[in-house]
């Protein structure tokens, strides 16, 4: 099998799609439908999916019914292959879709909504590019319409209006709606061909479709998330590799302004603390000091050494300028016993003093193997406990590939070790293309970019030089707000060292970007 194309970051212009009506489609593709309560719409959805281009043979409907009252029932026009999957358990779109997945048997999943009206060629322009590569991630484009005319025309006039190619025109003189915050994100990035890692930012999961293999080597969507589940679904999607594409001859109507745009302060306030804490990937709404968050942005595995060293090193990690982190210290923690023995001669003393050190700590995980799966944006694997990051270090690496997005650091050490900070969906594509024999840091390279540093220019010291400050207890005069205030700014301000570092410049991209 020759090797797929390598699109370099988000940059999809090297891919060239076939014309629509110019290529001969070999790939199934099931349309997933969620619906709650759709009783009006969905007759108009499947006609529109009944008048498609995309071979009639190729494609199948599940209609996903999310308990609605009274049960959905399929109309009489629709596409050949079209079923109802009632919800049993659980609810909200991303459950249903999620559902929807596990049930079809496409090669290709095209989530589409139960109240959105497709265009002749919608599906055909879908599909297309999962003909190219297997990671492909296209959306289509949408204008939101009122529905009210449509509702004057029979399904099966509509579908007829459909196959003819006549989409486009059912809603004569009413206001054709575009979704702005897409539509601006879309402009701003030469449609999502410049936006790197931001481009999954502005997954649009109605109109979304995605690989059945791309898909069930993610995480897939959440099934507890009620809103915002196509953002959390787009990261995951980038976690696994995923390109996402912009397909504006995808055309669809939305039957209806959506709830985003006509509530989109409520819902923002509902949906941020949500996107905050599962996707790393939304730096702006991580902006509370003092939080950590249920998915890191930054992973950390150190291997566990003698007691005194791994506690310094992970101590020097917990006081970074990166606070959104989590350290995974690696160690025989099951023989941390409790049997009767003098303490201080414990064989697993070392062992238990970074137990007892951590085992209450937060940011802190204490396993016995590394998964090779994580759901932090990016990772970093230490070689040992004998060097630790200065307090800027990990901020200036990670603003340095936010930067350039770039895909990995490899940092080396003066006693030959390295180690290597990764972007968890730069290595996920390149271990999808990655051919038998081919080395993986050319290919890395290739798709997003590699440079190596040595551990001084990096920022990591040798450990006794890495000094973590102390809390001072003793009494100390009052002091008036204003010298407070002094002594607080200078001691934010100060380093432990000062070794070189990646640049001057300390704006903390990874914090703003």
């Amino acid at each position: 099998m020759p090797r797929q194309t390598v699109v370099r970051h988000n940059d999809w212009s090297v891919l060239t799609p076939p014309a629509l009506g110019q290529w001969e489609p070999t790939k199934t593709v099931t349309m997933v439908v969620p619906a709650y309560n759709y009783h009006r719409t969905l007759p108009y959805v499947l006609a529109g999916l009944a008048a498609q281009s995309y071979p009639a043979h190729l494609m199948e409907v599940v209609v996903v019914d999310d308990q609605s009252t009274p049960p959905l029932e399929l109309p009489e026009v629709r596409p050949d292959n079209t079923r109802i999957l009632r919800v049993e358990s659980g609810w909200g779109r991303a459950n249903a879709a999620h559902l929807g997945a596990l049930a079809s048997d496409g090669e290709v999943l095209h989530w589409y909504d139960a109240d959105m009206l497709a265009h002749r060629q919608e599906v055909e322009a879908q599909l297309r590019w999962h003909h190219l590569i297997d990671y492909a991630v296209p959306g289509g484009d949408k204008r939101f319409v009122d529905p009210a005319s449509l509702f004057d025309r029979t399904p099966t006039e509509v579908r007829d209006v459909v196959a003819e190619g006549g989409a486009a025109d059912l809603f004569p003189g009413e206001e054709h709606e575009k979704h702005t915050w897409v539509e601006g994100f879309w402009k701003r990035t030469d449609d999502l061909r410049k936006a790197g890692p931001r481009a999954q930012r502005v997954h649009i999961g109605m109109t979304g479709s995605v690989s059945r293999d791309l898909y069930f080597s993610s995480r897939g969507f959440d099934p507890m998330l009620r809103l915002g589940e196509d953002m959390a679904v787009g990261h995951e999607l980038a976690q696994a590799g995923g390109v996402f594409i912009v397909d504006r001859e995808a055309m669809s109507w939305h039957l209806g302004r959506s709830q985003v745009l006509r509530r989109a302060e409520l819902v923002n306030r509902y949906n941020d603390p949500y996107l905050a804490n599962l996707v790393p990937a939304m730096r702006p709404k991580r902006n509370r000091h003092g939080r950590t968050y249920e998915v890191p942005y930054l992973e950390v595995v150190v291997p566990l050494g003698p007691a005194d060293e791994t506690v310094r090193v992970v101590d020097a990690l917990l006081d970074s300028s990166v606070p959104d982190l989590r350290v995974v210290v690696v160690g025989p923690w099951d023989d941390v016993h409790e049997d009767r023995i003098q303490p201080v001669e414990d064989p697993v003393l070392e062992t238990r003093i970074v137990h007892r050190s951590y085992r209450g700590e937060p940011r802190v995980r204490l396993v016995s193997s590394v998964d090779p799966d994580t759901d932090a944006e990016f990772r970093l694997t230490l070689p040992g406990v004998a060097f630790a990051p200065s307090y800027d270090a990990m901020g200036a690496l990670l603003d340095d590939l936010e930067r350039t997005h770039h895909g990995e650091r490899i940092i080396a050490f003066p006693d030959g070790s390295t180690t290597r900070l990764t972007r968890i969906a730069a290595r996920a594509r390149v271990e999808r293309l990655l051919d038998e024999g081919e080395d993986p840091d050319a290919l890395m390279a290739a798709a997003f970019g590699l440079v190596e540093y040595d551990a001084a220019r990096a920022g990591f010291l040798p450990i006794a030089d890495r000094v973590v400050e102390r809390f001072e207890l003793r009494a100390k005069p009052a002091m008036d707000p204003a010298a407070s205030s002094a002594l607080l700014d200078e001691k934010l301000s100060r380093s432990d060292a000062e070794p070189e570092q990646l640049g001057d410049d300390r704006r903390n991209w990874w914090r703003r970007s």
